[in-house]
């Protein structure tokens, strides 16, 4: 049976465990391997809360709960809004714990009025709490009571099995799992049990177990983490991801909580701890989930080469595939212009690098910086401008063509063909630092390319609209106040026209001035956005816009005290907030130079690359993409 931990204002005694207080894991009473479960369960049930947040309903299904106090540590804490939680445990168990919820007033608080209390196997009924007493490896019972309880099969669910499903038979314990795949059209699945039953500690391990007449049936036939993913993938579920607990500690803990669980007591069974964390596993499996349950992610991308660069660019070329191309950065150990294209791919919930192959006419495209692609399909993007150095920009565009990639567990190689074009176009492509954005005229589709500078001009204010087809300078009427000539900006799509946002002007100062052009009935418009309190000037950042607001990432601007993390503004109202990056990684993030992609589903940006020389002092090159989760700026937003 699970153990439970945290709790509500002051302690209280559950079966003999004492639960502490204010949400804070302590461990003057616990080991560290109590407190990096709960921190591992809890990390995935608070995951899965704030990501069907937005739904009416959902559900909590606890396989085997024990005296485990979940519900009353999410309720108390306000994060059980649409919620309903059942526990399974045998009979005997969930009629004790029903006795001690019953004799303590704040439990008793926490679940509110009861209701259907001893109708078959229902101990204890709440309006979002259900107890109920089945035998788990009896298929058809559990079925009949869950029903029986309410328990609706169409909404999403959470399955959550804390060191149960070990203890059934292999044949019993994937039924179960096969089960909850079959019957549950969305459904996410979190499992965490033991592993590694071959070496030293794991035949303690065992033999510990056995003495209390709790055999490890799973062992045998799924010994490690790769062999429960098969077993979840097999059994119907479509994405499953897994770690051990040193990995989870090092990936998905914040670098200052490890310090203060380090600091906590004196601690000196450093071989204990580890070895217990190789042998312990947390898996997360879902189906159905849009967007999909990834809470095993971590918060930094590990073991991705090939993305030291800055000056770069990076699109999406089809959902879960980006390509990054150009920049200066390191390749060979060597610091040097970057010729190679690289591919991220996300497949099962975690990034990958793909193997890409060029056909490379033009040697000078291994000196492109500062350039743009824009992806026009799923096969066909755009490359504009960029330069070899500050006094020579003539680079013109290429095409970028690669096979179409049905998903992205296709795209194990790619091959790129790039193809120089003679184009009308060229004072359009001959630019860098500028920006091309997507937009829409009387229903025809152009790009729009906007500033930036040249060979001849330090900054550029002019624009161009290219038809997509043809490539082709198209002239349209553009009224209203011109912005001020910049480069180093940004610019998105938003409602068929563009917004530009920052950038440094004439005077090498940055720009604090937001502006859209918007599609009027004879052309554009420009229309200056008011922002309060008024957006920091800034540039060298990102920008992206999902549903209605814009979001700057990073940038350089005047004030030493900080650096520019995310900034997002409310385009309907003008409210302009910042948000600080909380960094937990061992290197600087330098969030200038670099390239960003916004995941919708996810509510997450991915930054790519980034960095630069440091004056005198050295260079530093990002070494890793890092993914920036803005669920909660853009709910609280």
């Amino acid at each position: 049976s699970a153990i439970g931990h945290v709790h509500c204002r002051g302690t209280f005694s559950l079966a003999g465990e004492i639960m502490f207080v204010n949400n804070d894991y302590n461990l003057i009473s616990f080991h560290r391997g109590y407190y990096i479960r709960v921190r591992a369960v809890d990390h995935c049930v608070q995951d899965f809360l704030l990501k069907t947040q937005s739904l009416p309903r959902t559900q909590i299904l606890s396989l085997g709960a024990g005296f485990d106090s979940l519900y009353f540590r999410l309720k108390d804490m306000g994060l059980l809004h649409h919620t309903v939680v059942y526990e399974v445990d045998f009979p005997n168990v969930a009629c004790q714990k029903a006795a001690l919820i019953k004799g303590m007033k704040e439990l008793s608080a926490l679940v509110g009025d009861t209701e259907g209390e001893g109708l078959g196997a229902i101990t204890f009924s709440g309006e979002y709490y259900k107890l109920l007493g089945v035998d788990l490896s009896d298929l058809s019972e559990l079925e009949r009571a869950l029903e029986e309880a309410g328990l609706d099969n169409e909404i999403p669910t959470l399955f959550i099995a804390e060191v149960v499903l070990t203890y059934m038979e292999n044949t019993r314990s994937d039924a179960l799992i096969q089960w909850a795949a079959e019957h549950f059209p969305q459904a996410c699945f979190l499992l965490y049990e033991q592993v590694h039953p071959e070496d030293p500690f794991g035949h303690v391990m065992q033999q510990h177990f056995s003495q209390l007449n709790s055999a490890l049936h799973s062992l045998a036939q799924y010994p490690d983490c790769e062999a429960q993913q098969r077993r979840f993938l097999e059994k119907g579920w479509t994405e499953c991801s897994v770690m051990d607990m040193n990995e989870f500690f090092t990936c998905c803990i914040p670098e200052d909580e490890q310090q203060r669980v380090q600091t906590l007591e004196p601690f000196d069974e450093y071989e204990e701890w580890h070895l217990k964390c190789s042998h312990y596993f947390v898996l997360a499996a879902s189906k159905g989930m849009e967007p999909s349950w990834t809470p095993l992610l971590p918060s930094k991308l590990s073991g991705i080469p090939g993305l030291r660069r800055y000056g770069h660019h990076s699109v999406l070329i089809k959902p879960n595939v980006i390509l990054t191309t150009g920049g200066f950065g390191e390749e060979g150990g060597q610091h040097c212009r970057m010729r190679n294209f690289h591919v991220l791919s996300k497949h099962a919930g975690y990034w990958k690098a793909v193997c890409l192959t060029q056909n490379i006419p033009d040697k000078r495209w291994g000196e492109r910086l500062y350039h743009t692609v824009s992806c026009l399909s799923d096969t066909l993007a755009l490359v504009v401008g960029g330069r070899t150095s500050p006094s020579s920009a003539g680079l013109g565009m290429l095409w970028l063509k690669f096979p179409k990639i049905c998903n992205a567990s296709d795209s194990n190689h790619i091959a790129v063909e790039l193809v120089r074009l003679q184009s009308a176009a060229e004072a359009a492509a001959s630019r860098w630092r500028h920006s091309v954005t997507e937009t829409t005229f009387k229903g025809e589709q152009y790009l729009f390319v906007y500033g930036g500078r040249s060979a001849l001009e330090p900054v550029l204010g002019d624009w161009y609209f290219l038809h997509t087809r043809e490539l082709s300078c198209t002239v349209i009427a553009v009224e209203g106040p011109i912005p001020e000539s910049r480069h180093s900006h940004s610019a998105c799509s938003w409602e068929g026209g563009v917004l530009i946002a920052g950038g440094l002007g004439a005077a090498e100062q940055p720009l604090g001035s937001v502006f859209l052009l918007r599609e009027v009935e004879h052309g554009f418009q420009w229309q200056t956005i008011e922002t309060h309190p008024p957006l920091v000037p800034r540039y060298s950042h990102t920008a992206h816009v999902h549903e209605g607001k814009l979001l700057l990432v990073g940038g350089v601007w005047f004030h030493a005290s900080s650096v520019p993390g995310v900034t997002v503004i409310d385009l309907m109202t003008g409210l302009c907030l910042d948000y600080v990056i909380n960094e937990h990684l061992e290197w600087p993030l330098m969030l200038h130079n670099h390239s960003s992609v916004f995941l919708p589903d996810e509510k997450e940006v991915l930054v790519i690359g980034g960095g630069g020389n440091c004056f005198s002092f050295g260079t530093h090159l990002n070494p890793e993409p890092v993914s920036l989760s803005l669920s909660n700026i853009l709910i609280s937003h």
